[in-house]
C-alpha cells in the first residue's frame, strides 16, 4: 500500500494515548478496494484492564481535527456493545473515523465464531443486525499500524484461515430465514401493510447475502453493498444482483404478490446451490 502520511500523522498521534494497545486500518482502504474520497477508518484496540482514556483522546482529536471546537469523542459503550463507541472527525479535509474494540470482548467473541457460534443484535445503522462475524473480518481485512504486543497478529491467527465450523453456523443461521421472511411478507400483503412487506423483504436479501458470503468462506462486514458483492463471488446463483433490484422495482410499483415470488426464486436458487456445495465438500 503507498505511504499515507495522514495515516502516519494520525497513527503518531494516537498510538501513545493511555489505553491504546493497538490501531489499525479497516474498511475500504485496508482490503484495496478505496479511493481517494474514501474514509479512513481506524480501529483503537484497548484491553478491559486498561481501557481507553477518552478525556485525553478528546485532547488529542482536538489538537488534529480540522474543526476542534466541534470536535467530538464518545465513552467506551456509548454506541453500544458491538460498534463501541469513536468519534467522526475531518483532519486534512479527509474524512476519519475512529471505532473503538475491546480486545478481550473482539476475542472471545472470534473464539465463539471460530467454534461455530453467532449472534446478530441489534445495533443502529445496521438494519439487518450486527453479526458476531463482523468482527472476524474486521480483523482479518484490516492492516495493523500500531502492534506493540503482537495483539492483532494473535487475532488474525482466529480469524485465518476461514474456519468451517463458521460457515456451517451461519448458513444453518440465516438461510432458514429467507423463506420465513418471504412468508411474513405474504401475510402483510392482505393488510397492506407496506413497511412491513419492505422490512422483511429486506430481511431475506440480507440473509441471503450472508448464505453466499458463507458458503464462499468470505467474511461479510458490512450489509450495505453486500448483495452486489455476492453477486460477484465464485459460488453464487445467477443473476442475483439483477433479481433483487426487480424486488425492489416491485415493491415500489405495489406489486408486493409478484416480489414475493422473485424472492422465493431466489431462495430456491440458494437451496440448490447449498446442497451442491454441500456434495463437493
Amino acid at each position: 500500500m503507498p505511504h499515507d502520511p495522514l495515516l502516519t500523522r494520525l497513527t503518531s498521534a494516537l498510538a501513545e494515548l493511555p489505553g491504546v494497545a493497538a490501531i489499525v486500518l479497516g474498511g475500504s482502504r485496508a482490503r484495496g478496494s478505496g479511493h481517494a474520497a474514501s474514509d479512513h477508518d481506524l480501529g483503537l484496540y484497548f484491553r478491559a484492564a486498561v481501557p481507553l482514556d477518552t478525556a485525553r483522546l478528546l485532547a488529542t482529536v482536538k489538537e488534529i481535527a480540522d474543526d476542534p471546537a466541534a470536535a467530538t469523542v464518545a465513552k467506551i459503550g456509548e454506541w453500544g456493545p458491538w460498534i463501541v463507541g469513536g468519534a467522526w472527525l475531518s483532519v486534512g479535509g479527509q474524512k476519519v473515523d475512529l471505532l473503538y474494540r475491546d480486545a478481550d470482548a473482539v476475542e472471545a467473541a472470534m473464539e465463539a465464531c471460530r467454534a461455530g457460534i453467532v449472534s446478530i443484535d441489534y445495533q443502529p445503522g445496521h438494519p439487518h443486525g450486527f453479526c458476531s462475524a463482523i468482527w472476524m473480518g474486521e480483523v482479518a481485512h484490516c492492516r495493523p499500524l500500531h502492534d506493540p504486543q503482537a495483539l492483532i497478529a494473535r487475532l488474525k491467527s482466529i480469524a485465518l484461515p476461514y474456519p468451517r465450523p463458521l460457515r456451517e453456523a451461519l448458513i444453518r443461521r440465516f438461510q432458514w430465514e429467507i423463506l420465513f421472511g418471504i412468508e411474513n411478507a405474504e401475510l402483510a400483503i392482505a393488510r397492506d401493510e407496506q413497511t412491513h412487506i419492505a422490512g422483511c423483504a429486506y430481511r431475506s436479501l440480507a440473509c441471503a447475502a450472508q448464505v453466499v458470503f458463507a458458503l464462499n468462506e468470505r467474511y461479510l462486514i458490512n450489509e450495505e453493498g453486500a448483495l452486489l458483492e455476492a453477486a460477484r463471488l465464485p459460488l453464487t446463483i445467477p443473476h442475483l444482483a439483477e433479481q433483487a433490484k426487480k424486488v425492489w422495482r416491485l415493491i415500489g410499483g405495489g406489486s408486493f404478490a409478484h416480489a414475493c415470488d422473485v424472492l422465493r426464486q431466489i431462495d430456491r436458487q440458494l437451496k440448490a446451490l447449498t446442497q451442491s456445495s454441500e456434495k463437493q465438500r
